[in-house]
C-alpha cells in the first residue's frame, strides 16, 4: 500500500484575544491507500480542526501535509480546490442531501460542480456499489437514515476520490445499520480507497484498522472512554 496522506509536525494556532489557541500542536501521522483509520477525542480536542486540514477546507500554521506525494501546506485557495476535487470525497454527519431532488439527482451532483459530463454507467455502478439499486427516482427525503447516507456515500464515490474523509458518518443511525455501513466503507478499503472517519463512537472506531486519540491537540497512547 502507497501512502497517501502524510502529516508531519503539523500545527494550527490561532488568536483568541490576548490567548495564543493550539488547536492542534505538532501531530505526526500517515494514511496509506486502503486503510480504514478512526481519529477519536473529547471535545476540543482537535478533530474538527485536523479534518479541515486534510480536507484542504483550512491551512496550517505549521509543519507539512502531503497529499498523495504533494506538500499542499502552501497551496492557494485555486490550488486547494483542484487537490479536493481529484483526491477528496466528503461525508457528513447531516448528510447535505437535497430533499427536492432524487436519489440519482443528489448523487451526480459533484458531476455539475466539477462540470464533467453526466455518465449513466458509473452512476448505476456508483449506485450498486453502495447498495441502492432501482433507487434511482426516489425522493430522498421519502428514505430511510441509512439509506440517506448511502446516498451521501455515493455522491462522494463520484469523483472518483482516493481519500473519503467522513464526519461522525453513523451518529444518528441504528447499531445495526451502522454496522452495514461499515461493512460498506470495508468493501471500498479493499478496492484500495482511504476513509479518514472523524468520532465520538468507540465502539466503531474499535471496528475501524487503526484509531488515532487526540487530547489538546496532540495524538496521545489510548485512553479511557470516559474522556469522549
Amino acid at each position: 500500500m502507497r501512502t497517501l496522506i502524510e502529516v508531519q509536525n503539523l500545527k494550527k494556532h490561532y488568536q483568541r484575544g490576548t490567548e495564543t489557541v493550539k488547536a492542534l500542536d505538532g501531530i505526526d501521522f500517515a494514511i496509506k491507500s486502503g486503510e480504514v483509520v478512526s481519529v477519536v477525542g473529547p471535545s476540543g480536542s482537535g478533530k474538527t480542526t485536523l479534518m479541515n486540514l486534510i480536507s484542504c477546507l483550512d491551512v496550517a500554521s505549521a509543519g507539512n501535509l502531503f497529499i498523495n506525494g504533494q506538500n499542499v501546506t502552501k497551496f492557494k485557495e485555486k490550488q486547494l480546490i483542484k487537490i479536493r476535487r481529484e483526491n477528496i470525497g466528503f461525508i457528513f454527519q447531516k448528510f447535505y442531501l437535497i430533499p427536492s431532488l432524487t436519489v440519482k439527482e443528489n448523487i451526480e451532483l459533484p458531476l455539475i460542480f466539477a462540470k464533467k459530463d453526466f455518465d449513466e454507467k458509473k452512476t448505476q455502478t456508483v449506485m450498486a456499489t453502495v447498495g441502492l439499486q432501482q433507487k434511482d427516482d426516489i425522493r430522498v427525503n421519502m428514505l430511510s437514515g441509512g439509506d440517506k447516507q448511502r446516498v451521501a456515500i455515493a455522491r462522494a464515490l463520484m469523483n472518483d476520490p482516493q481519500l473519503l474523509i467522513a464526519d461522525e458518518p453513523t451518529g444518528k443511525l441504528e447499531t445495526q445499520v451502522r454496522d452495514s455501513i461499515l461493512l460498506l466503507f470495508e468493501e471500498l478499503s479493499r478496492k484500495g480507497l482511504a476513509i479518514f472517519i472523524a468520532t465520538h463512537d468507540l465502539d466503531l472506531a474499535e471496528k475501524t484498522h487503526r484509531i488515532i486519540h487526540l487530547q489538546d491537540g496532540r495524538i496521545i497512547p489510548k485512553v479511557e472512554s470516559s474522556l469522549y
